[in-house]
């Protein structure tokens, strides 16, 4: 009943009634001489110091948990929680209150532990955003500044900062276009409108849509050998479109010179198909993998940068994935070449 290292009430009170009923017969004891009186007063104040020591201790531990309760929830009892405040909880013992309060201070720790991640993603989000937006607004106010200065007078100066200022223009266009588009994603209000079709004619198409870009550097877009056989899938067509475009395009801008980009498509199971979409470019550091998809993250800033791209395409195709309710991966070496996969319901 009683333990030095995790005493309860009862035995504190038992040990406080024993020590006080000793003490009671030994004063009785030389006060009367008489053993039987002496055992009688012992055992009547055991008896009485046993239950009022225990209510006492009791009453005391059960107003220091409710005080631990309400710190705990942080919010004023109604009187239903104060009924189970009043009439259960003095049931609990105190293992299993420090085991609660344990709980609640791990929950509080990663409650905090996540506050600092968030405002630490917040602020490298913000510093990604503004300088985003101030190089082509800053690349525009010098163009437009040097033709007021006097320089539109020469015509081929004027078309060249014009054109400059145009394509800066764009691209703040797209960056503005790009972030409406991931917000919309991430409020969930954007419909999906779902539809059968096969996934192989529409990579082909995206080949076709960038032709141009993929003559520039003679890369040759194909469908992996053995996955030519038609594969439907049940998606949002001009979301997935949106989706390879993305990656194809990454891929042509990151692969090499005379390289390759290669679609494979396999069935998993009976209901998921997984489309890969693969080159054999730079790659991307093991280190970079895992943010790989969040909003503005860049593996070389500077490089990236100037490749093109608002740095918001792959967020973009994690949410247009994930509201499929599917997922998005990637696989990279350096030196070797990168594989984006996701995958899509089929039929």
């Amino acid at each position: 009943m009683f333990s030095s290292k995790n005493p309860t009430p009862k035995g504190i009170s038992l040990l406080l009634a024993l020590v006080t009923s000793i003490l009671i017969e030994l004063i009785a004891l030389l006060l009367k001489g008489n053993i039987l009186s002496a055992l009688i007063a012992g055992g009547v104040g055991l008896i009485i110091t046993f239950f009022l020591s225990q209510f006492l201790i009791e009453e005391f531990v059960n107003r220091k948990i409710k005080l631990i309760y309400k710190f705990i929830h942080q919010t004023k009892a109604s009187k239903r929680e104060e009924f189970y405040q009043n009439k259960l909880l003095p049931k609990q013992n105190l293992d299993e209150v420090g085991e609660e309060v344990l709980q609640w201070a791990d929950q509080r720790k990663a409650e905090m532990e996540l506050l600092e991640r968030n405002e630490a993603f917040r602020k490298e989000f913000l510093q990604n955003l503004s300088h985003e937006f101030k190089t082509p607004a800053f690349a525009i106010q010098g163009y437009l500044e040097t033709l007021i200065a006097g320089a539109s007078e020469n015509p081929e100066v004027r078309t060249k900062f014009l054109n400059n200022a145009f394509k800066n223009t764009e691209r703040l266009i797209n960056l503005i276009s790009d972030l409406d588009e991931i917000t919309r994603l991430e409020s969930g209000k954007q419909e999906l409108h779902v539809q059968q079709f096969v996934i192989q004619d529409l990579i082909l198409d995206v080949f076709e849509t960038l032709s141009l870009k993929t003559q520039m550097k003679n890369v040759q877009c194909l469908i992996k050998k053995g996955c030519e056989q038609p594969v439907v899938v049940n998606a949002d067509k001009e979301k997935i479109r949106q989706v390879i475009i993305n990656l194809v395009d990454n891929a042509i801008k990151y692969g090499n010179q005379d390289g390759k980009v290669e679609a494979s498509i396999y069935k998993t199971d009976g209901a998921t198909a997984l489309i890969e979409i693969s080159d054999d470019g730079i790659g991307i550091g093991e280190e970079h993998l895992p943010r790989i998809f969040e909003r503005f993250y860049r593996t070389d800033y500077g490089r990236s940068r100037n490749i093109g791209g608002t740095g918001l395409g792959l967020a973009i195709c994690k949410h247009i994935i994930e509201a499929h309710g599917q997922i998005i991966h990637v696989r990279s070496t350096p030196g070797v070449g990168t594989t984006f996969g996701f995958t899509l319901p089929c039929s």
